[in-house]
């Protein structure tokens, strides 16, 4: 009689919990909120509108294998350059959006193999810390090939490391890694830049104001510009135009409540390439300029990154930045920040004259 009780409570007990675990697996068991795992084929498929909207110039920032919201954002001004309506965005994150009449088939594959050089691992260095130190060096480098690697191809370091466990990092000569199908952000190529107007000495923020100059009223109306910036401190995306059309937009940062991007109309200078930084933090913290500064040197790591595009007023400028991670946060210091490989883009399509507007 005790067996049969104790056999009958067991069975009521797997009832109470559902049937026994194999039985469970097989109904399906939902696991807790935020710890879905996507699939290869969720990632492949994310990355693919990534780096088509990449190669596109309709940049969705840091590639990571998401359908993220710069990603949603670049793709609406991608159909907005087509004259076509922004689809409906997803109502929750990693949701497909709809991609009806956008064909990707050019992407080809979206990963392809990439075999680290002797070349690549010539700019990699160790880096300090401190601003002090980094000032007595003659460049700021990459800190590790994984970093390198990771903005030559256009991707948060951390994606590339999902892509390649236990090579993010530790990289050497020959070995391969396998890395989104876009073009390459090659740091060398910087110097041969050919923009519209290149400014010298190139100190990205220490470029005086252009004088103001009055107009000739003997002299003929200018033709309205056909290239224009515009940047919107609200969705943090800078749009460029020729006339009314959107042909390029990427990613930016904007300024934080204490050092606000300057709302208004500007121009651009010009465009100092690989350009030195005059760190003064109580310029960047509160405005105003000390004697107390120090004077970086060129590089990715540099906090302008690789390209300063000057606007028409002290200080202010449109220019990379020596982490990708950040863009879209209100974290700089009244400038606009891209990414490396954006900013690059955009200074070949610029020059002295256009027309910038920050709304």
């Amino acid at each position: 009689m005790r067996a049969l009780l104790r056999l009958l409570l067991i069975v009521v007990l797997v009832i109470a919990s559902g049937g026994p675990a194999s039985a469970r697996k097989k109904k399906g068991h939902t696991p807790p909120p935020g710890v879905y795992k996507r699939s290869d084929a969720e990632i492949e498929a994310a990355t693919r509108l990534q780096v088509f909207l990449d190669r596109a110039n309709f940049s969705p920032g840091k590639l990571d294998g998401h359908y993220s919201d710069f990603t949603l954002k670049a793709l609406a001004l991608y159909r907005q350059s087509r004259g076509e309506s922004a689809s409906p965005r997803p109502s929750t994150p990693d949701t497909a959006p709809d991609l009806n009449g956008i064909d990707m088939g050019s992407v080809g594959p979206v990963f392809i193999q990439y075999t680290v050089t002797e070349t690549d691992l010539q700019k990699v260095v160790p880096l300090p810390n401190a601003i002090r130190e980094k000032a007595k060096l003659k460049a700021l480098p990459y800190r590790d090939a994984g970093e390198e690697i990771a903005e030559k191809f256009h991707c948060d370091q951390k994606f590339l490391g999902e892509l390649n466990p236990g090579k993010n990092g530790a990289l050497k000569p020959g070995d391969q890694v396998r890395v989104p199908n876009v073009e390459p952000f090659e740091l060398d190529a910087v110097k041969d830049l050919k923009p519209g107007s290149e400014i010298t000495p190139q100190v990205a923020n220490d470029i005086p104001d252009e004088p103001e100059q009055k107009p000739d009223p003997n002299s003929e109306p200018a033709a309205a510009a056909k290239t224009s910036v515009k940047i919107d401190v609200k969705t943090n995306m800078l749009g460029v135009f020729e006339g009314d059309k959107i042909i390029a937009a990427y990613p930016v940062t904007v300024g934080s409540k204490q050092t606000a991007t300057p709302i208004g109309e500007w121009k651009v200078r010009g465009v100092a390439k690989l350009p030195t930084f005059r760190y003064d933090e109580r310029m960047l913290k509160r405005g105003e300029r000390s004697k107390n500064f120090h004077m970086l040197p060129p590089g990715p790591n540099s906090p302008v990154g690789v390209v300063w595009i000057a606007l028409n007023k002290r200080g202010i400028g449109i220019h990379g930045t020596d982490d990708p991670n950040t863009i879209g946060q209100a974290a700089s210091h009244g400038c606009i920040r891209l990414a490396n490989w954006d900013i690059v883009r955009l200074a070949g399509k610029v020059k002295a004259g256009v027309p910038v507007s920050v709304h």
